[in-house]
């Protein structure tokens, strides 16, 4: 099955198959068909909250949704991430609502990052029902504006414990929840793919979906050229011209154990080493990257697909990938995992 995600995956960002494995080939005209029916359904959907015949909630605080149009690597659980610290400095208490997929990685991950504070997570597929039992749990307070926030005006207080605005994570496409500000997160290394809806393409929505934004956010900008930066932002101002982008990167602070994810190790840990990277994330590449340029001699690489559960075989893969690097250099090879992990 792992075998056949990546396949898939490949396809995904590839626009000529004519020399792709035959295993690719095979599977472009039922990946073909698929993504016309998903097309048609996704039409049929957005026609139907459109036209109102299916409802959308209103929650009582301001929601900003943090979403995209294309599978992972768009740095949208970081973003959630900041944009919550940034209302938690400004005195706004938020809830994070989330799907959870894979048995809630995004959702561990953000726990253990903002443990200890007054951050709300609610894990659920119907989050309107989340949030209601979280306004119940915790009740809530509407601040007067969310322009508040984002002009500068808001001053920071002491944090109340009511749910005074909520995050979506991944919201672009639940369009059972109204927001007050939609935002879509873009990957710069490969922003659109080959073009098409999944599962043939990439992409989540067709790109005019890009109109419903109000702020744009490529990711990983450290990693394109300026070229390739303009062509994403010709790109989105084709469909809303009034739409300001943003750009953001991420930086690597520190490595931790697995075990224990309190034991922080400095990065310079990884210079002039041999490194494994294993990653369960929508975009490896610009994982792999960064490893590389904090300083590792080299670098090797081990994908498996986003939100992967992993079992005792694949560690055994693991170390067995790592000893045949062995040779490589000197010391012995440091294994580095991404953090969102079901291990």
């Amino acid at each position: 099955m792992e075998k056949l995600r990546k396949a898939v995956k490949e396809i995904a960002y590839t626009r000529d198959h004519t020399n792709s494995p035959a295993l690719h080939r095979s599977l472009v005209p039922f990946l073909t068909l698929a993504s016309s029916l998903y097309g048609l359904a996704l039409h049929i959907r957005r026609s139907l909250y459109r036209s109102s015949f299916f409802h959308q909630h209103r929650l009582p605080v301001p929601v900003i949704s943090v979403g995209n149009l294309s599978w992972g690597g768009n740095g949208k659980t970081p973003m959630v991430e900041y944009i919550t610290q940034l209302l938690l400095d400004s005195g706004i208490s938020p809830l994070i609502l989330t799907r959870g997929y894979a048995g809630g990685d995004e959702a561990k991950m953000l726990e253990r990052h903002l443990r200890g504070g007054p951050t709300k997570i609610g894990v659920g597929a119907n989050r309107a029902a989340t949030a209601a039992t979280c306004f119940q749990k915790y009740g809530y307070a509407n601040p007067s504006s969310i322009r508040t926030f984002f002009d500068g005006t808001a001053k920071v207080r002491t944090v109340s414990q009511e749910i005074g605005s909520v995050v979506l994570d991944d919201g672009m496409q639940h369009w059972s929840l109204c927001r007050d500000l939609e935002m879509v997160m873009i990957n710069g290394l490969n922003p659109w793919g080959n073009g098409y809806l999944v599962p043939l393409g990439p992409l989540r929505e067709p790109l005019p979906a890009l109109e419903r934004a109000d702020i744009a956010v490529v990711h990983h900008v450290d990693m394109i050229t300026e070229q390739s930066l303009g062509d994403i932002e010709k790109t989105i101002h084709g469909f809303k011209n009034s739409i300001p982008v943003f750009y953001s990167k991420m930086v690597p602070k520190h490595l931790f154990h697995f075990k224990n994810d309190r034991s922080h190790v400095a990065l310079e840990a990884l210079h002039d080493a041999t490194v494994l990277c294993v990653s369960a994330i929508g975009s490896a590449d610009a994982f792999v990257k960064s490893i590389g340029m904090i300083g590792a001699r080299y670098v090797d690489r081990l994908d498996f697909s986003d939100h992967y559960l992993f079992g005792a075989q694949d560690v055994e893969t693991m170390r067995r990938r790592a000893k045949g690097l062995e040779n490589r250099s000197d010391s012995k090879p440091i294994i580095v995992v991404t953090e969102k992990l079901g291990l």
